[in-house]
């Protein structure tokens, strides 16, 4: 089963994925899809409030984050890793539960990546916004770093983040049934 759509003008087919006996997702990837990518950075980029950096979770938002920035002029933007690496230099953390990934996750932002934020404009940035779970630990980690943030997006909203006033996305992605039926 599938869903076709249309997003930033690029038509795909998005594979359902059950996440239990009765409720299906949309499975959308950028990953290894450049036009859709662009496309979707451009978009965004549109809609954006003014900001000074942007920020996205590990990892699918990192393609579109990548080409936000550099279509804006090759400007830094900052990753909240999903686990601390050797060469930060402290972190700030958040914790998350998706409903794509099993179990409690933890984000992570290094303190120089936080200093960097503190008292500038953050715009946090997303691939699909579901739950706001992975939202809710990026807006955690902007506010302890001492960052404004001045809006979210993400290419999709899906199910009830479609009726959230405090998102700016693309498109809306329903949820389904197991016969693939939207709901």
């Amino acid at each position: 089963m599938e869903y076709k759509m249309t997003i930033a003008g690029c038509e795909r087919a998005l594979p359902l994925c059950p996440l239990n006996e009765n409720l299906y997702i949309g499975a959308f990837v950028i990953f290894g899809d450049p036009e859709l990518t662009t496309a979707c950075a451009k978009a965004l980029l549109e809609k954006a409030p003014e900001y000074d950096y942007l920020i996205t979770a590990e990892s699918k938002g990192i393609p579109l984050v990548h080409e936000m920035a550099r279509l804006a002029g090759n400007q830094k933007y900052f990753l909240a890793r999903k686990k601390p690496k050797l060469y930060m230099t402290g972190v700030f953390e958040a914790t998350v539960r998706s409903i794509t990934t099993e179990g409690e996750q933890k984000l992570y932002l290094d303190t120089a990546d936080a200093e960097m934020m503190r008292g500038k404009k953050i715009l946090i940035v997303d691939d699909v916004i579901s739950t706001g779970e992975s939202l809710k630990a990026l807006e955690a980690l902007v506010e302890k770093a001492g960052g404004e943030i001045v809006g979210k997006m993400a290419i999709l909203a899906e199910g009830d983040a479609t009726e959230r006033d405090d998102l700016i996305y693309l498109e809306p992605l329903p949820l389904f049934d197991k016969d693939g039926n939207a709901i």
